[in-house]
């Protein structure tokens, strides 16, 4: 009988391009994945793999098998998620993978309210950039994502996941309270490029977000300070050493010398929702967290925008 193990290292194999690929995919060392691969050929009788530059390729049956053995794994997570569960009771151990103004603003109100439940449901939370969150979800590696998608840099997701738009997330320029732009109404791109910025690192969607939102201007925002955590963004604001642009969710209260400008034509905003592996679907663990942040994102952002 063919192993269901060997068919998940064979299409962790196809997705990934390589056998290293694949085992850290699965947290596996790649002699193991090797052995799980020399294993389903044994069985089959038919070679699986091609050497392809420094990476593998399926071959045509090794193809049809790992087309299989998605299905035949995807089914049997659908079985667990479904026959498997009490319907209507949450419970076990659910992973999920955030961004960390998400884990502020959304996370914390579903751990108070799983708490004051007294459910029998284990949700552990860790943090990440949205593209990660996205592949972690996809692979296996979380149950659940919270993930955002800007107006003008768009959040690939693959089929695999279903997602929920569960806010809208608006971004406003923070200037210190002797900053030239401090008395303004709202300010505009064009407004604002030349100044000193503290932006998330390069390549972070947040980062690309703000380029984007100078792009129509022919030059890039002058940015001299990187770092991922908004909280730094707004401590340098204070300091009067950049302007930086924070989104609102969970944002902290901002210190008295901190301004809030508005930012019109365009209004830069992110979409804010949900990912899960659409085999989990009828999981009561992931319906009733899903659902959890759904109520907590309407309490502090309405409705999706």
């Amino acid at each position: 009988m063919i192993d269901p193990s060997a068919l998940q290292a064979l299409a962790a194999v196809r997705q990934t391009g390589s056998v290293i690929g694949a085992a850290a995919a699965l947290d596996f060392s790649p002699s193991a994945i090797s052995q799980q691969i020399k294993k389903l050929e044994r069985q089959t009788g038919v070679p699986l793999l091609e050497r392809h530059g420094r990476g593998v390729l399926l071959t045509e049956r090794g193809n049809v098998l790992a087309d299989y053995g998605r299905r035949m794994l995807a089914d049997l997570e659908a079985l667990q998620s479904s026959l498997l569960s009490e319907p209507g009771e949450p419970r076990g151990r659910l992973q999920l993978v955030a961004f960390s103004t998400a884990c502020r603003g959304l996370i914390g109100p579903v751990l108070g309210r799983i708490a004051a439940e007294g459910t029998d449901l284990d949700l552990r939370v860790s943090s990440d950039d949205p593209r990660q969150a996205v592949a972690r979800v996809a692979e296996g590696k979380a149950d659940l994502g919270i993930v955002h998608n800007w107006n003008s840099v768009p959040l690939g997701v693959p089929e695999n996941l279903e997602l929920e738009w569960l806010c809208e997330d608006v971004a406003d320029l923070l200037v210190r309270d002797d900053h030239a732009l401090a008395g303004r109404v709202s300010v505009e791109p064009a407004d604002f490029v030349d100044q000193t910025w503290v932006s998330t690192p390069h390549g972070a969607i947040c980062n690309e977000a703000l380029l984007k939102l100078h792009a129509d201007l022919g030059r890039l925002p002058d940015i001299r300070l990187y770092d991922d955590d908004f909280a730094t963004h707004i401590a340098l604001v204070e300091q009067g050493v950049a302007v930086a642009l924070v989104p609102r969710l969970g944002r902290p209260v901002l210190p008295e010398r901190v301004v809030v400008v508005p930012v019109v034509r365009p209004t830069p905003a992110r979409q804010v929702g949900v990912v899960h592996r659409r085999t989990m679907a009828e999981s009561p663990g992931i319906r009733h967290v899903v659902g959890l942040l759904r109520e907590a994102a309407a309490q502090t952002h309405g409705k999706p925008g």
